[in-house]
């Protein structure tokens, strides 16, 4: 298993216009804010997961924080078991009985569990892991897994693992887990803490959107993580939409660099779909739109150096997120949401002012 170092997983950006905290921790192998080879941010992740693996070998529940740790925590629970059941926290709203919290120095500090079947999936497993990206307090941790207890009581009987590519926990924080019996399993622990108010930032640009052409294509795609899935089903799934892509691709005789987007907190069929592609010899990179505002600046070694604004997929009144892109052979959007036509328009218009004219979108 390769072992993983600071330099490795982040790199210190600014947020745009957040008071509660002015830095953000952007890992380059993370899939989500920078393009990132899907084999890159696979062995990362799956390194995590053989750790939590060999140190929570029982756990059948896996719980992945939105929107960055999506994609991670499914990882995980992959490494525990085909059978081990996977959910990830949402900010999206849709019908059904949920557990709401606050990520509270987030730009969007809403979020909440879907747990209408949580007390029967506690009742299969001794073992429980919640994954995230990074862990600086465990103060979002602690607030869900403290509501849990106490509309599950049967938490408070199980082992619980804070399973984070980087753990910044001070030794106080990890005295206040161990209280709740959480442990951490972590791939890189930073000691120091960071300020980003030596960068200087521009916000994002918006995008002058208008109708571009794409090719929209649809696969039966049934596995939903906001509501929770076992692990091997949702990776088969992913794996069948990178199949998909794939026979798309030579179909349409597209032999270059590729670009594989997800939307959102539907980020890990895109790594898995870019992953298939990548087996194929298809020189391809990954990563997603986000809700995540970043500061734009040309500093040296700073990570983010180009962004756009653009409508979400899943909401016209929300702003989203794309950063770092560059000209590509063709483009391909996979994303769970129904109805997207602004949000395509404007993630079109980007990917145009880059040259990208060959733009397929697969709806999931």
């Amino acid at each position: 298993m390769k072992i993983f170092s600071a330099d490795d997983v982040f790199r210190v950006a600014k947020r745009f216009n957040n008071s509660r905290r002015n830095y953000l921790l952007v890992n380059p192998l993370q899939g989500k804010h920078l393009p990132t080879k899907p084999s890159a941010a696979l062995e990362m992740m799956n390194a995590l997961g053989e750790r939590v693996a060999q140190n929570f070998p029982d756990g059948r529940l896996v719980i992945g924080f939105a929107e960055t740790a999506t994609a991670i925590g499914a990882v995980v629970a992959k490494n525990l078991s085909d059978d081990c059941f996977y959910l990830q926290t949402t900010r999206e709203n849709f019908s059904g009985k949920f557990v709401d919290f606050l990520e509270e120095h987030s730009h969007a500090p809403e979020q909440k569990l879907f747990a209408e079947n949580f007390a029967e999936l506690l009742n299969q497993t001794s073992e429980v892991v919640f994954v995230d990206d990074e862990f600086s307090t465990g103060k979002t941790l602690r607030n869900i897994v403290r509501q849990l207890k106490a509309k599950f009581p049967v938490l408070a009987e199980k082992k619980i693992c804070a399973a984070s590519i980087i753990n910044r926990l001070s030794a106080e924080n990890v005295a206040a887990l161990a209280e709740e019996n959480i442990s951490c399993v972590s791939l890189v622990k930073l000691e120091k803490n960071f300020d980003a108010e030596k960068f200087s930032v521009t916000e994002a640009q918006a995008v002058k959107s208008s109708q571009k052409k794409f090719s929209l294509h649809e696969i039966n795609f049934t596995a939903d993580a906001r509501r929770g899935v076992k692990i091997g089903e949702y990776f088969a799934q992913c794996e069948a939409a990178g199949n998909f892509v794939v026979d798309l691709l030579k179909r349409k005789k597209i032999f270059g660099e590729v670009l594989v987007l997800g939307t959102e907190e539907f980020m890990l069929p895109a790594i898995v779909a870019a992953h298939q592609i990548e087996a194929e010899n298809f020189s391809v990179v990954t990563h997603s739109t986000t809700r995540s505002p970043i500061g734009i600046s040309r500093d040296e070694n700073y990570p983010i150096r180009e962004g756009f604004k653009l409508r979400s997929f899943y909401d016209d009144a929300r702003t989203t997120f794309i950063y770092n892109l560059k000209f590509y052979d063709a483009a391909v959007v996979l994303t769970n949401a129904k109805n997207f036509s602004a949000g395509s328009d404007d993630l079109l218009s980007a990917l145009n002012l880059h040259g990208i004219e060959k733009i397929f979108i697969v709806r999931c």
